[in-house]
């Protein structure tokens, strides 16, 4: 389902499809739909977007972490422990977890934060995601 614009302009569902599970307990993860959303979130700021809709979209952003997340920590695991990149990893990952638990905000300015923080978190976790398949 779809929700319109003022202008009556269709737009993206604000809730992603449930993401399909693969045999090992993980999730497929559809790169264009999480590149699409993310671009979404990022736009954000140009115009003056309903609380409801940043809502809808710190949820969206969610669920795109969750999934890139398990990956990026596991891949991060096998570093070695001493290592400065290792530890900027970890501190990413724990400041990505982080965002997770925050609310969307009561104010659109804070909703706005969130989001683009998000996207930002779900960028970062995408790029990794694709350098390591692309391999």
């Amino acid at each position: 389902m779809s929700h319109a614009t003022a202008i009556g302009e269709p737009t993206m569902p604000l809730h992603p499809p449930e993401p399909e599970p693969l045999r090992t307990g993980r999730y497929r993860v559809d790169v264009e739909t999480i590149g699409a959303t993310i671009a979404r979130a990022l736009r954000t700021g140009s115009g003056r977007p309903a609380l409801a809709e940043l809502a809808g979209m710190v949820e969206e952003l969610r669920g795109h972490v969750a999934i890139l997340l398990p990956e990026a920590q596991e891949s991060t695991r096998r570093l070695p422990t001493d290592s400065t990149e290792t530890h900027r990893q970890r501190a990413r990952l724990d400041g990505i977890e982080r965002q997770l638990r925050q609310e969307p905000g009561a104010d659109v300015f804070t909703a706005h934060v969130r989001v683009q923080l998000l996207a930002r978190d779900c960028e970062w976790l995408l790029a990794r995601h694709t350098a390591r398949t692309s391999r």
